[in-house]
């Protein structure tokens, strides 16, 4: 039997869908690039990430402030 020769169309859009990821990490990554050449580098031992961290127990986050009033309201009444 013969088989058709020509590119169906889950195949066309399946290559289509492969070059637009393409061209989009492509752009991320020129852009990840520019970040890395203009910003300056850092300082030995900084690492801004965990820079207002001090030892110790640390205070809670606005969500869980929020959560523990929650509770409390529920409790009250």
């Amino acid at each position: 039997m013969a088989r058709n020769a020509r590119p169906t169309a889950a195949k066309r859009e399946r290559e289509k869908a492969l070059n637009e990821r393409r061209q989009q990490k492509a752009v991320r990554r020129l852009e990840a690039k520019d970040r890395r050449t203009h910003t300056g580098p850092r300082q030995d031992g900084f690492d801004p990430d965990i820079a207002g961290i001090q030892l110790g127990p640390q205070p809670m986050a606005d969500w869980q402030l929020d959560a523990l009033e929650g509770e409390e309201e529920q409790g009250e009444e």
